[in-house]
């Protein structure tokens, strides 16, 4: 994992049953110590109860554009609810997107930048029938998500069109050889080849073998 991936405690995309996936938000807490018997620290009232925008003032003239803002954006909780589940839960997916088509693009930014998609969740995730169902509405393929297809000439023509792409970095971190990995036997030729253009230690992914739960 990069030195970006590893501040952030919204990695519990690593931890999933085989029943659900569960999502640790960024600012979820440390547990304590077996020998710390302090009790834990009162919660400030002024903390945030949810995501907060970090402060901002112009120090630049604004652009000449002025948007209209004549149409409601997308709630921000539905939004984030529709990425989450698209992680692990084919049928919320679906249904969240049938209830509101605009979701097939929506990106939420889970702090200091680390924007996602819908498409990019099931991506690294390794969810092809979610990625299959996403891309047959419209979601925009990326190369994140063409590795962990296994799409090897299109991962071959991104590289040659910008070399440096092989140390791009997906959301929490993700890079290519890892969303080739989570892409099983359909991407192990991907995953070969970005291993010859550069070598990288691959590590075990918890999840990789699970499958989705059985219908009843």
């Amino acid at each position: 994992m990069n030195e970006q991936w590893s501040r952030r405690t919204f990695g519990g995309v690593l931890v999933a049953s085989a029943a659900s996936w569960t999502c640790i938000s960024q600012g979820a807490a440390r547990a304590a110590s077996p020998q710390d018997d302090k009790p834990a620290p009162e919660k400030k009232a002024d903390a945030p109860a949810g995501p907060a925008e970090a402060p901002f003032e112009r120090d630049y003239a604004p652009p000449g554009f002025k948007p209209s803002w004549k149409k409601e954006q997308i709630n921000r909780t539905m939004a984030q609810d529709f990425i989450i589940f698209a992680h692990s839960d084919l049928e919320m997916t679906k249904k969240l997107l049938e209830r509101e088509p605009g979701l097939i693009n929506a990106s939420i930014d889970w702090g200091a930048g680390d924007w996602e998609t819908a498409l990019g969740g099931a991506s690294h995730m390794g969810r092809k029938d979610i990625v299959e169902f996403l891309l047959s509405k419209g979601a925009r393929i990326d190369l994140f998500c063409a590795t962990m297809l296994g799409q090897l000439d299109a991962v071959k023509a991104f590289l040659a069109l910008e070399p440096a792409l092989i140390d791009a970095r997906g959301p929490h971190g993700f890079g290519l050889h890892f969303h080739a990995q989570v892409g099983g036997e359909k991407a192990k030729e991907t995953l070969d080849y970005l291993q010859t253009v550069k070598t990288v230690e691959l590590k075990p992914i918890p999840f990789l073998n699970q499958k989705p739960p059985k219908k009843d």
